[in-house]
């Protein structure tokens, strides 16, 4: 009993949370890596064009609740998803006609656009900031628990409840279908085909009359799509705060980096790697280890390795033993 009390308490703070936020990073680094493999640069402005979206998002949603307009159990922000979608897609877009366009004309190297996309990021951050305030602004709605504490217990007879919030339960679905549409795409569809010969070699790709530019936009309206999708459900499951997006670029590219930039396996891959570590290595075991342990060895303090305000320094650690041991990654020569 006290290993099946273990058990639910593992799964109730690592392993559905981290299954959750894995996922929100999953998506993430999607964007950032099929960003690197076929346009050729890191974004940096990644993680402000998914609080863009979340934004829009927010703001559709709040039209939709003053409307008295829901999904019932579900989130009001699933309906005003596509609107966000929409308004990412449109701000990627114009930023790349009168901005990244020039840079690919002149032949610019990778990190001249890298520093431009440093200079983008800073705007959105500001724009995003102006329109919605600085504050953390809470849009969730619906149900709040798929399943909660007291009905586990009630349900198992065990002293540990299990609790998994609806946002969650939605976080994995959506990226389960979002992932699998995008291979689809990339795959079987003639424009996914290209994006990919493209992404392997730009000459023979224009040689074979493939048209870059649409190859561009196609590429800036999937990552508008992937970075909202991400931003909004990282904003659902805990809050939207626009700071906090720009904080998550750095478990973002490591995600992107551990799986092997170009890889859109390895940013799936990498975005769980980190999320793993990031709350394992945060999180304090003295319940797990009381349940498990005898008494004489069950720890007196928390057990935490670190605190959870140190959770980004995890991901900076595996990120530079990465780039020190295995710089290509864990899918190394995989691209899109």
């Amino acid at each position: 009993m006290d290993f099946l009390n273990a058990l639910v308490a593992l799964s109730n703070f690592v392993l559905v949370p981290a299954i959750a936020y894995g996922s929100q990073l999953a998506l993430g680094a999607l964007g950032v890596t099929l960003i690197y493999g076929i346009l050729r640069f890191s974004n940096f402005a990644h993680g402000d064009t998914m609080a863009f979206g979340a934004m829009v998002t927010i703001l559709f949603t709040w039209w939709f609740q003053s409307m008295g307009l829901s999904l019932g159990p579900l989130p009001t922000a699933l309906l005003a998803l596509p609107l966000g979608i929409g308004g990412a897609i449109l701000l990627l877009l114009t930023t790349d006609r009168y901005i990244y366009r020039f840079y690919r004309q002149q032949k610019a190297k990778p990190v001249i656009l890298v520093i431009v996309s440093l200079g983008v990021m800073f705007i959105m951050n500001g724009l995003v900031r102006f329109i919605i305030g600085p504050d953390d602004q809470r849009f969730s709605d619906g149900e709040r628990f798929i399943i909660s504490v007291r009905e586990f217990r009630d349900l198992t007879g065990l002293r540990e409840g299990l609790a998994i919030k609806t946002t969650q339960g939605i976080t994995v679905v959506t990226a389960i279908v979002v992932v699998a549409l995008l291979f689809w795409f990339l795959n079987r569809t003639r424009t996914g085909k290209s994006m990919r010969a493209y992404s392997d070699n730009e000459d023979l790709a224009l040689l074979s009359g493939i048209n870059p530019e649409r190859v561009v936009m196609y590429t800036w309206m999937i990552v508008a799509a992937l970075a909202t999708v991400a931003g909004v459900l990282y904003g659902l499951d805990k809050s939207f705060k626009p700071f906090t997006y720009f904080q998550l670029l750095l478990p973002i590219f490591a995600s992107a980096i551990v799986g092997g930039l170009g890889s859109p396996l390895g940013a799936i891959a990498g975005g769980f790697v980190i999320a793993f570590s990031e709350v394992m290595i945060t999180y304090a075991w003295k319940k797990v280890a009381t349940y498990v342990l005898p008494e004489a060895l069950a720890p007196d303090g928390l057990a935490q390795l670190l605190s959870t305000d140190y959770k980004f320094a995890v991901s900076f650690v595996i990120l530079l033993i990465v780039l020190l041991f295995r710089p290509t990654g864990l899918f190394a020569g995989k691209a899109v």
